[in-house]
């Protein structure tokens, strides 16, 4: 089955039509920038830009920076806090006329890599940590999604964590690999004190540069870089469609 999924970001919004059965892009990946700011109206717009740009008119599935429930956006730490209370995918449906589903974009792509990427002959806990404008994350437990998991925002060194450790932050401050892997090194720490992890997805863009900064990374817990690199919010919103569908 071939969806249409989309991955919002806070610096690009992203699309391409997915075959999810076997989990690849069946055409290029289209990205238009974030709207600035980043609130309902422009981005929406944005959204439907994506999704004419395809002549798409059957279900989408949209990867959103932001906790998630009943497709109701619950939080917004790199997007305008206009979102919170919207129900973005009727948003959507209603401007494009496409059935939408809403997922964080983290767990979107974590549902890419436990079905076809790093994750998918791991049982036990997987967690992710995406590496952009913040830090998003997602863990599974026997292929099981817990949703919504913010941990992101756990404190360290008296700041939030993607405050300190995100993309974004070395891109502003001109860290060097070695600097940062210093950073995420302590935020996988701290992730891998708390929750013992099988196994460590890093995703983001930042995975496709993974061999610059592996060498700083000492821990216990395995940690690899998303197979389907920057794609994977991409793949994953269109796997949660598809899902929803076939349940």
């Amino acid at each position: 089955m071939e969806i249409l999924g989309i991955d919002v970001g806070g610096s690009g919004i992203k699309g391409a039509i997915v075959d999810t059965e076997k989990g690849e892009l069946v055409t290029d990946r289209y990205r238009i920038p974030t709207p600035q700011p980043p609130k309902p109206g422009p981005m929406i717009e944005t959204i439907e830009a994506i999704i004419t740009h395809f002549e798409w008119q059957g279900p989408v599935g949209c990867g959103f920076p932001a906790a998630v429930k009943n497709e109701i956006v619950k939080t917004a730490s790199n997007i305008d806090y206009s979102w919170i209370g919207v129900n973005a995918s009727a948003r959507i449906e209603k401007k494009t006329g496409c059935p939408t589903h809403l997922v964080n974009d983290v767990d979107a792509a974590g549902f890419a890599e436990v079905e076809f990427g790093a994750g998918k002959d791991c049982f036990g806990t997987i967690y992710m940590a995406a590496f952009g404008t913040g830090i998003g994350t997602a863990i599974f437990h026997n292929h099981q999604l817990v949703p919504n998991t913010e941990l992101g925002h756990i404190p360290m060194q008296g700041i939030a964590a993607e405050n300190y450790a995100a993309n974004s932050i070395r891109e502003n401050e001109g860290l060097s690999w070695e600097e940062w892997g210093g950073r995420v090194n302590e935020y996988l720490q701290l992730i891998e004190a708390l929750f013992w992890p099988d196994l460590i997805i890093v995703g983001g863009g930042v995975s496709k540069d993974f061999e610059e900064y592996r060498p700083f990374l000492d821990l216990q817990t395995e940690v690899v870089p998303a197979e389907s690199r920057n794609h994977a919010g991409i793949i994953g919103a269109a796997l949660s469609v598809h899902s929803i569908q076939k349940s």
